[in-house]
């Protein structure tokens, strides 16, 4: 299948130019586009206190917001920072291995610039257009930025008792309640050796530090079973969760399952959907899952 990049690259190259990202100090801010940027996730993640005061966040929490950027670089923008007096560094006291940065006084008042400068920058754009244009470009934009971000975002393997799989957790647990009607319990997820090596495997996409959809496949009687899928609802209509339940029918066949299975429950239309698009057939019930109403199967390979 033939992709044509030709729009993605004009776009990139026209958007880039009238946001002002080429010029040597972005929006006029006396900073380059990389420079500002790092400021502004560093203000952006870690908020002024209700002092007044700004918090700290730890060099890896920033580096994971901007996309892994290399540590190398991140030191030398931080110094370039530090030296303009726009950023404290110190080490974190819960763990001397860690940094921790945060905006000071001069630091905040240059983050309060570049909003303003990039508030009026959006205007410049905004401005010309009749009310119409602008909702069909927020519209456009809004659903550009979530297939990027969806598409740039990967999937990695975790242990269920890390941290991020235990907030993805609590948010897949939270909404089935609520789709449900009742509550449901973790039903002992974090200590499930089946989702573990060599069994099974656990997966989280996250994005800015944050998990946005999960799942796992582990064996269950004698075949692969996709278990605890969710993607967050603002992430949906991207593809994410067919993506992910692809790369999880990959881990069951490397994990030696020609056949994988998988149960859900009537509310979750728009799960059955999927799978059923996806190729699985329905099935008798294979468990005694008492939340399960709807089962599938699928051939592998």
């Amino acid at each position: 299948m033939t992709v044509d990049t030709s729009v993605m690259r004009k776009f990139n190259m026209s958007y880039v130019r009238r946001v002002g990202a080429l010029e040597d100090s972005f929006l006029g801010s006396g900073l380059p586009y990389g420079t500002a940027r790092i400021l502004y996730e560093i203000g952006l993640g870690a908020p002024p206190t209700a002092s007044g005061s700004a918090s700290a966040m730890t060099v890896q929490d920033l580096r994971t917001r901007l996309g892994g950027l290399d540590s190398g670089y991140v030191s030398r923008m931080l110094r370039t920072l530090e030296s303009k007096g726009y950023v404290a560094m110190d080490r974190d006291p819960a763990d001397g291995r860690r940094r921790l940065v945060a905006l000071t006084e001069d630091g905040l008042k240059q983050w309060d610039d570049l909003e303003r400068r990039s508030e009026e920058r959006a205007h410049l754009l905004l401005d010309p257009l009749t009310q119409r244009q602008r909702d069909r470009l927020n519209d456009a934009l809004a659903t550009a930025d979530l297939l990027v971000r969806a598409a740039t975002i990967t999937i990695e393997q975790v242990d269920p008792r890390d941290p991020i799989a235990q907030m993805a957790m609590g948010h897949y647990f939270a909404e089935i309640g609520d789709r449900f009607g009742f509550t449901v319990g973790d039903e002992g997820f974090g200590d499930d050796p089946s989702l573990r090596a060599p069994h099974g495997a656990f997966f989280i996409a996250a994005s800015d530090g944050a998990p946005v959809a999960s799942g796992g496949v582990r064996e269950f009687d004698g075949t692969g079973e996709i278990k605890r899928m969710w993607v967050d609802p603002a992430w949906r209509g991207a593809g994410l969760g067919s993506r992910l339940l692809r790369h999880l029918e990959a881990e069951a066949l490397r994990l030696g399952h020609r056949v994988v299975r998988l149960d859900t429950r009537d509310v979750l239309s728009e799960a059955i959907g999927m799978y059923e698009r996806a190729g699985y057939e329905r099935i008798d019930r294979y468990n005694d899952n008492p939340h399960a109403t709807h089962f599938f199967r699928k051939q592998l390979g």
